[in-house]
């Protein structure tokens, strides 16, 4: 399965972002329905722990991301 990248945002201005595969997205996105407590992700860089309290916002990057000009 492939990984997706996706930013993580907290309410101090944070921002962390993370690989995480469909079912890890689609696993936190449900957690953030409660946003009560902490979650454990399983990322490609290892394990992230979060506090769901203090989620502002997710960005996911469906498309590659690309450096330089395009035509």
């Amino acid at each position: 399965m492939a990984a997706e990248r996706v930013s993580i945002g907290f309410s101090g201005g944070q921002v962390v972002e993370v690989k995480l595969e469909d079912s890890k997205l689609k696993d936190l996105r449900k957690a953030l329905d409660d946003a009560d407590g902490w979650i454990d992700l399983e990322a490609e860089e290892g394990m992230v722990s979060i506090d769901l309290r203090q989620v502002v916002f997710l960005r996911s990057a469906t498309a590659p991301h690309r450096i330089g000009f395009t035509g």
